[in-house]
C-alpha cells in the first residue's frame, strides 16, 4: 500500500492591505457625505416654508455653499492631500465639483425666484429684481454668480484649448472673489445659517477651515519653502527656439521633498509674473545641490522664462576690476558692481565702467577710503545691495579685501554655492 503525502498547510494569504490613496478617497467621500447629511439636519430643523419652491431653493443654495467650500479644500494644494489622492485627480474632481456649484447655484435662483413670484405675482425678471434691491446680500450673489458664470464658461474644453494658460489662470482668481461674497450672501440672507447657534457654528466652520486650508497651502506654505530653501535662479540655457531649461539652487535642497520627474507649481517672482503660478516638471533628477526644469512655450508665462536671468553681484578691489570688467559685459541678468579703491584716481577704467553698466542696466557704486575702516562690512553691503543673499557674487581683488567680503557674505547669509572668488597678489 502506497501513500501519498499530503500538500503542507499553509495559511490563508494575507488580504492586501488598503492603498493610502484608496483611503485618503475613500475618507474624503465619506467627510463629504458627512457634510452632506449636517447640512439636511440643520435645513430640516430650521423649518420648511410653506411654498416648496422656495424649500427647494433654499436648499440648493445651501448645497450649492458647501460644494463652494469642498470645491476650495481640493484645490487648496495640502501636501497631504496632493501625497495620498494625486494633483491630477484632485484637479479631476475640482473641475467637475465647478460645474457642479455652477448648476446648483443657477438651480438655487430659479427655485427662489419663481416661488416668491408666485407668492408676489410678479414675473421672474422684476421679482429678481425686487430681490436684489430690497433683500440684503442677494446682489452680491448676483454678482458672485455671475462671475461663477464666467469662470464655467472659460473652464469649458472648447473655450480653454482657445485660451492661453495666463489668461485662463488669472479669470480663475475671480472664483476666490465670487467665493467670498457668496459667503456674505449667506450671512445676510441664509435663514439657515442664522436659525440656531449649532447652525451658525458650523457654517462659520466650515468656511473657516474651507479658506484656512486655501490660505496654508497657497499662501503659508510656500512663503515658508521660500524662506528655508531661498531658491533661485542660477542659469537659463535654450534648448532650441521654443524650449529652455532653467537650473536652480539653494538651501538644504537636499531636505526638500521632490524626486525625479515629479512636478511643481512654479511661481518666478518678476515684476510682471508674481501672481501667477506654472506646473513644470524637474526634468533631471534631483542631486541636493541643483533643480532643472524643461520648459516649452505655450504662453506668455512660459515666453518669459526665455527672458528670465539670474542677478548678479561683481565687487571688485585694485586691479581685480580687470575680470570683473569681462564679466559684467558677458552675464545676463541685473548686475551691482561694487569697486572698493583707496581714492579716485586709483579706480582705473571707472569711466568705461559706468558707461558699461549704464548700456547694461547696472547698478555701479564706488567705494572709496583707507583700508581701515572696512567699508564693505555687512551693514555697508547690505545697504548697497539688499538682495544680496539672492545673488550669485564674484569678489575678485586683493588678499585682504577679498577674505573681508567673503567673511561678510557668509555673515550676510549667502550661500556657498552662489559665491565666487579669485584673490589677486602681486608678489616681488
Amino acid at each position: 500500500m502506497t501513500t501519498v503525502p499530503s500538500a503542507p498547510h499553509r495559511p490563508p494569504p494575507p488580504a492586501p492591505a488598503l492603498r493610502p490613496k484608496a483611503v485618503a478617497r475613500t475618507g474624503l467621500y465619506a467627510i463629504l457625505a458627512a457634510n452632506a447629511v449636517a447640512v439636511a439636519v440643520l435645513f430640516a430643523q430650521a423649518g420648511f416654508a410653506a411654498n416648496t419652491l422656495v424649500v427647494l431653493g433654499r436648499l440648493t443654495g445651501l448645497y450649492g455653499a458647501l460644494l463652494m467650500a469642498f470645491q476650495l479644500v481640493l484645490v487648496a494644494r495640502l501636501p497631504w492631500f496632493d501625497r495620498r489622492i494625486g494633483m491630477d485627480r484632485l484637479t479631476s474632481w475640482h473641475r467637475w465639483t465647478g460645474f457642479a456649484v455652477l448648476w446648483t447655484l443657477l438651480a438655487h435662483v430659479v427655485f427662489i425666484t419663481f416661488g416668491y413670484g408666485r407668492s408676489s405675482g410678479m414675473d421672474p425678471l422684476n421679482q429678481l429684481v425686487d430681490l436684489a434691491e430690497t433683500v440684503e446680500g442677494v446682489l452680491r450673489a448676483l454678482v458672485a454668480l455671475a462671475l461663477l458664470v464666467v469662470v464655467g464658461a472659460v473652464s469649458a474644453r472648447a473655450a480653454r484649448r482657445r485660451m492661453a494658460y495666463e489668461t485662463w489662470h488669472f479669470l480663475h482668481l475671480y472664483t476666490y472673489v465670487a467665493v467670498v461674497l457668496a459667503f456674505t450672501h449667506q450671512v445676510a440672507a441664509g435663514t439657515s445659517f442664522t436659525s440656531s447657534p449649532a447652525a451658525t457654528a458650523y457654517w462659520y466652520t466650515l468656511w473657516g477651515a474651507a479658506l484656512g486650508a486655501v490660505l496654508a497651502g497657497r499662501v503659508v506654505l510656500p512663503l515658508w519653502r521660500n524662506l528655508r530653501h531661498r531658491l533661485r535662479v542660477t542659469a537659463v540655457v535654450p534648448e532650441n527656439d521654443h524650449v529652455v531649461s532653467v537650473y536652480l539652487t539653494g538651501r538644504d535642497l537636499d531636505r526638500l521633498p521632490a524626486r525625479a520627474g515629479q512636478f511643481f507649481l512654479w511661481r518666478f517672482l518678476t515684476r510682471d509674473r508674481w501672481w501667477q503660478a506654472n506646473p513644470f516638471s524637474l526634468s533631471m533628477a534631483p542631486d541636493g545641490r541643483q533643480l532643472r526644469l524643461t520648459v516649452k512655450t505655450a504662453g506668455d508665462g512660459t515666453a518669459a522664462l526665455h527672458r528670465t536671468r539670474p542677478d548678479t553681484l561683481l565687487v571688485a578691489g585694485g586691479v581685480g576690476v580687470t575680470p570683473i570688467r569681462a564679466l559684467l559685459e558677458e552675464l545676463p541678468g541685473h548686475a551691482v558692481l561694487v569697486y572698493r579703491v583707496a581714492t579716485d584716481r586709483d579706480a582705473v577704467l571707472h569711466d568705461e565702467l559706468r558707461d558699461l553698466a549704464h548700456a547694461k542696466g547696472a547698478e555701479l557704486h564706488l567705494v572709496t577710503g583707507p583700508a581701515v575702516p572696512d567699508r564693505l562690512g555687512p551693514r555697508d553691503l547690505a545697504a548697497l545691495v539688499p538682495d544680496v543673499a539672492d545673488r550669485d557674487v564674484y569678489v575678485c581683488g586683493p588678499p585682504g579685501m577679498t577674505t573681508a567680503v567673503l567673511a561678510t557674505l557668509r555673515e550676510l547669509g549667502v550661500p556657498k554655492a552662489q559665491i565666487h572668488a579669485e584673490r589677486f597678489s602681486l608678489a616681488g
